[in-house]
């Protein structure tokens, strides 16, 4: 398209005297167009476009109405019962230009209003920590105005996990907006959504603690909290790159330091605002946090087993003493508090993250000798002794694995381990090699190939090595002086006769 003012320069040439070919050459417009322009003086014609098909408004407001609004089934009706062809996208238009349906609504447009409002949401990273590809959510909360930013990662993301963030973020700041802006998500929203959503009760009883209110935005409005999108974006390109994570902790330390140290103080694009600077002058604005919230928790209930060992979060803990009773366990982000008839018996921190079946007692008491009643008992260490053998019983343990699962594997490596231990080595790498050329996973079977192989004399059984000097041993010496068994208290056949 050529502009006017060209068009005008090009007629104003022309009129000078300059030819056809000498305008086309100078201003790099085939000779044709010039002779075009020529003709019309110069002028910008107005085109109006005529489509070659005219449609009944009143017939198109029908078949919308009966076709629900379908585009697709109006353009059939069109083809099949009033025989009119007409393009798909020319009859989409005509639909637009009749604005029928619904107008897309737009995100509302909210002025960036020091103190006015914060913002809150997740998503789901794949990260690498330590060795091992791992998915974690990544949890942000966003001062609107001052654009500072909290965040941290978690294994999973729940509505304890909710709570123990914000109460993580705001009592680090010591100020709230009074609304977060979230989605419509279930675990602030009982029912509705938008500016219909009913919140929890939980959850409003516990924002008013901090005096803010949670806020849904209108579904697919994501970028009313657009600010928080944004910090997403910059967590995937500015943190998450160039960075090596050894565990959760080392994962949210990091983070925690980007997040209130770093990011703080870089200016943002455009603006070139300050986040550290304008936090200082939003402050004012923004609701003073009390000086002490009381952190949320868990309550469970929970019964001491023989040993004195209480059970939570996949770990064990001891309670000194020789009584046994119920108790309640309060769970927090950090730590566990075990109540007695609303006595604090003992404290303990929670262990790093990924630490499971593992006992505990208190900073300053001996562990107990006993292990928890519920305990799992793990056959690392078995497994680990028997893949040292010999190679056959190292390819048998990975047969063995496709099979059996969960319970049965472990079972199945401790009867093996087991196995091994009254068997000599030779008899027993023997025993496996052919119980793995025949598919077998039976230990019952695997023992009766060695009692064969024992019983057609190629495999000696040997003696069992003692130690003949076991008399001089100190603990054999001690028993010799211990008190006779006393059975009077047993009714023995005898007596009857």
């Amino acid at each position: 398209m050529i502009d006017s003012d060209k068009r005008q320069a090009i007629y104003s040439l022309y009129k000078e005297g300059m030819g056809v070919r000498e305008i086309s050459r100078r201003m790099n417009i085939a000779v044709n167009t010039v002779s075009a322009i020529i003709k019309q003086k110069g002028r910008m014609l107005d085109v109006v476009r005529e489509d070659k098909i005219a449609i009944n408004e009143e017939l198109l407001r029908e078949l919308y109405n009966e076709c629900g609004g379908w585009v697709q089934r109006i353009h059939e009706r069109l083809k099949e019962e009033h025989k009119i062809e007409i393009g798909y996208s020319t009859l989409t238009r005509m639909v637009r230009e009749l604005e029928l349906g619904r107008k897309k609504q737009r995100c509302d447009h909210v002025p960036d209003q020091p103190g006015e409002e914060m913002q809150h949401d997740t998503t789901v990273y794949t990260l690498k920590i330590g060795e091992a590809w791992t998915r974690v959510v990544a949890s942000v909360i966003y001062l609107r105005y001052s654009k500072i930013r909290y965040l941290k990662f978690y294994r999973s993301f729940n509505r304890f996990h909710m709570k123990c963030f914000l109460h993580e973020a705001l009592m680090f700041w010591g100020v709230a907006a009074p609304v977060c802006i979230i989605d419509n998500t279930n675990l602030a929203r009982l029912s509705g959504s938008g500016g219909k959503a009913v919140i929890v009760p939980e959850m409003e009883r516990f924002a008013r603690k901090y005096g803010f209110a949670f806020k849904c935005h209108e579904i697919k409005h994501a970028n009313r909290k657009a600010g928080n999108e944004r910090s997403f974006y910059t967590v995937q390109t500015n943190f998450i790159p160039g960075r090596r994570f050894d565990s959760m902790e080392d994962l949210n330390t990091q983070a925690f330091d980007w997040a209130t140290v770093r990011m703080p103080v870089r200016p943002v694009s455009k603006t070139g605002l300050i986040p550290a600077d304008a936090f200082d002058y939003e402050r004012s604005y923004l609701q003073k946090v009390p000086l002490f919230v009381t952190p949320p928790y868990l309550v469970h209930e929970r019964c001491t087993d023989q040993y004195g060992y209480v059970s939570c979060d996949g770990n064990f803990y001891w309670i000194p003493g020789t009584s046994r009773f119920d108790v309640k366990v309060l769970q927090y982000s950090d730590r566990i508090k075990i109540y007695h008839r609303k006595e604090l018996l003992v404290e303990y921190e929670l262990p790093p993250d990924g630490v499971k079946n593992e006992k505990f007692a208190p900073e300053g008491q001996p562990q107990s000798r006993y292990q928890p009643k519920n305990r799992k008992r793990p056959t690392n260490e078995e497994e680990k002794k028997l893949r040292a053998i010999s190679t056959e019983t190292n390819a048998y343990l990975e047969f063995v694995f496709k099979i059996k699962t969960g319970r049965e594997r472990h079972g199945l490596v401790r009867k093996l381990y087991g196995l091994s231990q009254k068997l000599s080595p030779a008899l027993f790498i023997k025993s496996v090699h052919r119980a793995l050329t025949y598919r077998i996973t039976d230990i019952a079977t695997i023992e009766r190939i060695a009692v064969l192989s024992m019983q057609t004399g190629v495999y000696e059984i040997q003696p069992a090595d003692v130690d003949a000097k076991y008399k001089n041993r100190e603990a054999y010496c001690d028993g010799r002086f211990t008190d006779e068994v006393d059975l009077s208290v047993y009714k023995m056949e005898d007596d009857n006769e």
